[in-house]
């Protein structure tokens, strides 16, 4: 049987990862534009936010294998079937990659990934300067992507609630027609 919406698990976890996304956005610039004290706080936030980002989006991709997707509608032109389907696939890359090369640029640097005080991750990449600066301008580039590709991805949500009304917001609403009838 295929479903109408995602499964409540599926939608629990959109939305805490998009609130754990942008935060980690505003975090990230934040850091950028920001010197000592603040910087500090930040990066104590930032490093443990990108590995809770990357364990739930490896437990997202998990379900998502196993319960699948909700159909798009038999109307939806060819060339946004392919936008839905390619940018849901850039957003898992990205939510994987933004915290695994951050994590390796850290690691490079020599610096360590501490989560609450006394776990510490380690190192997945050799200490080396010059490695350290790919990854912080990967990180950097792919942190613009996935910018992009959220407002991306919330621009075509929008569509489908406001302008399509075709279902497709309502299979990632937290709420149901039902509910709000």
């Amino acid at each position: 049987m295929t479903p109408t919406r995602f499964s409540p698990l599926q939608r629990g976890l959109h939305w805490l990862m998009a609130a754990a996304i942008i935060a980690m956005l505003f975090i990230g610039v934040g850091m950028v534009t920001t010197v000592q004290p603040r910087y500090l706080a930040l990066i104590a936030v930032h490093k443990p936010l990108g590995i809770a980002i990357l364990l739930l989006a490896l437990l997202r991709i998990g379900v998502r294998l196993r319960r699948g997707a909700p159909p798009l509608p038999a109307d939806l032109p060819p060339i946004q079937r392919f936008g839905a389907h390619a940018s849901h696939l850039v957003l898992y890359g990205l939510m994987v990659a933004m915290p695994l090369i951050g994590w390796a640029m850290l690691s490079a640097g020599g610096y360590p990934v501490v989560l609450g005080g006394v776990l510490r991750l380690p190192p997945i990449a050799p200490h080396d300067d010059a490695l350290q600066a790919v990854l912080r301008t990967a990180h950097t580039w792919l942190a613009y992507a996935l910018f992009l590709t959220v407002i991306a991805h919330l621009g075509a949500a929008l569509m489908h609630a406001l302008i399509r009304r075709d279902g497709v917001f309502q299979t990632m609403a937290p709420w149901s027609r039902a509910n709000r009838a």
